[in-house]
């Protein structure tokens, strides 16, 4: 008999968000495998849980050289418990690697479910939360950043993000600028700890707020794109579009056939609005902003 691999979730701040089943899950695993050895001891610790199981380290560092032994002691039936700093494992935390290898080898897989900061971001947001999509990091770079972004410039469903405190300044300006300024959003920091604190606006003002220093644990909310319509796009917005599918690799062609599509116009009107916006930009900086 193999043994079963559980993927705990463990407490984004509050350690009474703790779900009952994790202290008898950390008291009965076999294996204990940590992000943090020190925070899961500070974890059992609070919750007055006695683990006898053996305990090793699990994080980005060691996943891929630690899966191997942890899939042979699943192979071998031992009941094998994951846990990372906060949140489930796997979602942009360890974890994933090893449940590939689980399922590879016909082992169960299960979970505790626990606290999130995505969804508890979402509930709390303001924005809609009946469709969205988990971004996790953006890049650190600041070209591969906006490439990411413009990815999703015209995706509907609503946008989270996690991000580092000495990053959400410069992510929300590329926000800004490539979803539009008057995007709204909502920055949620310390979520269910002493310190929480739900930021709401739009991503300029957001941009603004956080140039001046933000600190903790930071997950990003973002509106969806607006449903288009011929009432909503004026020439500016449609060469805005062109472009971001352009700079994702589209043929320009093809990306004013898109945008005609998105917008319920007909191509020459996408078109026309594309060749004025390249004639006032060769006429000068001042005349207008458009494609090269």
């Amino acid at each position: 008999m193999t043994g079963t691999l559980v993927l705990a979730g463990t407490p984004i701040g509050d350690v009474a968000d703790a779900p009952p089943r994790l202290a008898t899950e950390l008291a009965a695993a076999e294996v204990i495998a940590a992000e943090d050895t020190r925070r899961l001891r500070r974890l059992t610790q609070a919750l007055g849980v006695h683990t006898t199981g053996r305990v090793v380290s699990y994080f980005e560092g060691n996943e891929s050289a630690r899966t191997p032994e942890l899939v042979e002691a699943l192979v071998g039936g031992a009941r094998v418990l994951l846990v990372t700093d906060a949140g489930m494992p796997s979602v942009s935390d360890p974890g994933y690697r090893l449940v590939a290898a689980a399922v590879e080898k016909d082992i169960k897989v299960t979970a505790v479910p626990g606290p999130s900061a995505v969804l508890t971001a979402l509930a709390v947001s303001g924005l809609p939360v009946d469709r969205f999509c988990f971004e996790g990091f953006l890049p650190r770079k600041a070209g591969e950043r906006l490439g990411r972004l413009r990815e999703v410039a015209d995706e509907r469903r609503t946008l989270v993000y996690f991000e580092a405190p000495h990053r959400l300044d410069d992510t929300l300006a590329a926000m800004a600028e490539v979803l539009g300024a008057d995007r709204r959003a909502a920055v949620c920091r310390e979520l269910t700890k002493t310190y929480e604190e739900v930021k709401r606006g739009p991503l300029k003002e957001l941009a603004a707020w956080a140039a001046e220093g933000v600190r903790g644990e930071i997950t990003i909310v973002v509106e969806g794109a607006a449903e288009p319509g011929p009432q909503d796009l004026d020439a500016t917005e449609l060469v805005r579009r062109v472009r971001v599918r352009e700079e994702a690799g589209e043929r320009r062609k093809e990306a004013i056939a898109a945008v005609a599509a998105e917008a319920g116009l007909p191509k020459r009107d996408v078109f026309d609005a594309v060749v004025a916006a390249k004639n006032a930009a060769q006429q000068g900086p001042s005349e207008g902003k458009g494609l090269s």
